[in-house]
């Protein structure tokens, strides 16, 4: 490092050093595999916001289900150590706490997009006055791909129908009273608002509950997509009134890559008959499931929307991961990753305030684990700065058009992790990026 950074560094270090020893989480860390690089070198990773880490007890779960199989083959579904058949069920309690659900309201299964499909095909319902679709500008490509295909599905142009709103001019996040307003005013054409937990590029997390308020006092239905969310954040999806929710599972659960995801269905949508929706086997009721009856009885709660039976491969990681949550606590998590946070935050502003903007939002309420920096000389020097940072052993991500996101994880990150992430990019800067 040039000599004024790694004075900076070695001046903050004791301090960092000293809130690791203290912190009551740190021993979480001891069960995630860090990604190293070629030489070994421990990387400060900083992108669980995109993919967490191994939890270390994944191996051994993900081999018990491959030796079932290679010794019990079909008899695996009732007889494997973790029978196949209701092998989704287990994750019901867990996954309820960290969505703060009741239990019958979620379920494991599929993925984001699809689970967002299927529970489209039941709750977007347009009418002949009513028929809009509410996002955010920017959305994840994946949710806007979904959404207009659904409207299209029904025969009614996205042009028209898809509602997009973004910030003020000149202003990077949302303002909750500028939601609010664009829901009411929009609410005699709105079918439903789909709105996520936390904003994936700008890192923003919005008060859910104020905006279901908003939403069900303009007529719509209101589902959230949780993606960067759920493990982030504490959620209360079911005092909070929301129709639906959907996530993925290889973010801030460390369910793996193409890990299951995950659906919430509020308890009082349960026993509608007026609503449709897509069904398969694996839905019906598990009492008749295997009498392959051609009338389906949809199983209780939101495991009635389910289509298949889960991927046990890619489900057993998950097991893993969840019960390290319980264990450290959600409010626990919470309080050590705004005090990361406000820490990369701090430094940042410090040691390179001049040359970055962080889009984030300082109030704590508003932002999860990730920070988003702007650089503010341009698009071309922060990917050079981005780039940097990789050669220097800090992994983060790149958003186009002009963002780096950094995410200090409070199950795995340290304060000392976050200070040498600070201190690279700092140094990133000083080198021009070279």
């Amino acid at each position: 490092m040039p000599p004024a950074v790694h004075a900076a560094f070695e001046s903050y270090l004791p301090w960092a050093r000293a809130q690791d020893q203290s912190d009551a989480l740190a021993c979480l860390r001891q069960r995630f595999a860090l990604p190293c690089a070629a030489d070994g070198r421990p990387l400060v990773y900083l992108c669980g916001h995109s993919l967490g880490p191994a939890p270390l007890g994944a191996r051994a779960l993900v081999d018990a289900e491959i030796e079932d199989w290679e010794r019990l083959g079909v008899l695996g579904h009732e007889h494997a150590r973790s029978a196949w058949i209701g092998y989704a069920e287990q994750l019901q309690s867990p996954l309820a706490l960290l969505s703060g659900a009741l239990p019958q309201e979620v379920i494991a299964m599929n993925s984001l997009s699809v689970n967002l499909h299927l529970l489209l095909a039941s709750f977007y319902r347009p009418s002949a006055t009513r028929s809009a679709i509410l996002i955010e500008a920017g959305a994840f490509s994946s949710d806007r791909h979904v959404v207009a295909s659904q409207i299209a599905w029904h025969g009614l142009d996205p042009g028209r129908e898809l509602i997009e709103l973004a910030p003020r001019p000149g202003e990077a996040v949302l303002r909750a009273e500028d939601i609010e307003q664009r829901i009411a005013a929009s609410g005699p054409a709105l079918a439903l608002v789909l709105w996520p937990g936390v904003q994936f590029r700008t890192g923003q997390s919005f008060d859910l509950q104020r905006i279901v308020r908003a939403a069900h006092a303009a007529g719509a239905t209101v589902g959230l997509d949780l993606a960067h969310a759920i493990g982030n954040v504490p959620l209360s999806l079911h005092d909070h009134d929301a129709d639906f929710a959907v996530w993925c599972s290889y973010k801030y659960l460390n369910g793996g890559p193409g890990a299951i995801g995950g659906a919430f269905v509020h308890e009082r949508h349960h026993r509608r008959s007026d609503l449709p929706r897509l069904t398969g086997w694996w839905g019906h009721e598990a009492a008749t499931r295997f009498q392959m009856r051609p009338e389906f009885a949809a199983a209780a709660g939101a495991a009635g929307w389910a289509v298949s039976n889960p991927p046990i491969l890619s489900t057993a990681p998950l097991r893993a991961a969840l019960p390290l949550f319980a264990q450290a606590g959600m409010q626990a998590l919470r309080s050590k990753s705004l005090a990361l946070t406000d820490y990369l935050e701090s430094l940042l502003l410090q040691l390179a305030g001049a040359e970055l903007e962080v889009i984030t939002p300082s109030e704590r309420a508003q932002r999860g684990c990730q920070l988003s920096l702007r650089v503010r000389a341009g698009a071309q020097l922060g990917r050079r700065v981005f780039q940097a940072l990789g050669r220097r052993g800090v992994l983060c991500d790149w958003r186009e058009p002009d963002l780096m996101r950094l995410a200090p994880v409070p199950l795995y990150n340290s304060f000392e992790d976050v200070l040498r992430a600070a201190c690279q990019l700092t140094e990133a800067f000083r080198n021009g990026s070279a």
